[in-house]
């Protein structure tokens, strides 16, 4: 499965499913959440992730428009026995380092991208072909870094991942209210101490800091529509004008006023 997206929406969305995906990012920056991994992205991405591999989602914490391309196959997307041809070694053991997270530099980001929008308008045999070529390119590729991110899936991992996605869809629903540990707590079945070290655990970070990177987020996108900074800063969740304005800036480099007046693209 193949697909082309322009998302004006920020989702938290943690994650798994049972197909390998490659993720392509043409530009801008964010953050790698996937497995045990915590990253930064920088001037784009282009990112292997093997099957049930739980990642945050990439629209997280991006700013103004969005624009990403997404293939998603299972394993035996061409038969059982189709990679364990001896011609397909290369391809094969790609597929393997896939399952700790693979991301890719800019030569080869560049490379795989043009490959990437050219199938979105092949019929399917020549998309195939297509596909066969762009894997060989990223089993070549020299400008690769294995993430490390593989983590199993283990019945008390599969119920963590569980409640941390309980925890980013009750974030998600409620980041324009105040949003108190203790909620969050009583949502996990947990104490707050406990819920606290759960939280850094499981995405690096403190509630207080992803509450405030989600937020403005959101602010970016609202400000870019024209809309005044003062109802911004009520619409996500800030109480106090100033605490939204030196936020902003500390996680932006930039001011409010001065975001608003770029052209959204």
């Amino acid at each position: 499965m193949l697909h082309y997206t322009q998302a004006e929406d920020r989702d938290i969305l943690w994650h798994y499913h049972p197909e390998y995906e490659l993720v392509y990012i043409p530009k801008g920056s964010g953050r790698r959440h996937i497995g045990q991994h915590f990253s930064r992205y920088e001037g784009g991405e282009l990112i292997f992730m093997g099957p049930n591999l739980p990642h945050l989602s990439f629209s997280y914490e991006q700013q103004g428009a969005f624009e990403q391309i997404v293939l998603q196959l299972r394993e035996d997307f061409m038969g059982d026995q189709f990679l364990q041809r001896p011609e397909l070694a290369a391809v094969q053991q790609l597929f393997l380092r896939s399952r700790q997270g693979l991301s890719f530099g800019p030569d080869t980001r560049a490379r795989v991208g043009d490959t990437l929008r050219q199938m979105l308008d092949q019929p399917a045999p020549e998309r195939l072909l297509t596909l066969l070529q762009l894997f060989y390119q990223l089993a070549a590729a020299t400008d690769v870094t294995e993430l490390h991110a593989d983590m199993g899936i283990s019945n008390q991992q599969a119920r963590e991942q569980q409640r941390l996605k309980q925890v980013y869809h009750y974030l998600e629903q409620h980041y324009a209210e105040p949003i108190t540990v203790q909620e969050l707590a009583d949502q996990t079945f947990l104490t707050v101490p406990a819920f606290c070290r759960y939280f850094k655990r499981m995405t690096g970070q403190t509630l207080t800091n992803f509450l405030q990177e989600y937020r403005v987020s959101q602010a970016c996108l609202l400000l870019l529509q024209g809309l005044p900074v003062l109802e911004v800063s009520y619409a996500v969740g800030f109480n106090n004008l100033s605490h939204f304005n030196r936020t902003f800036r500390k996680l932006t480099g930039q001011s409010p006023s001065a975001y608003r007046k770029q052209p959204a693209v």
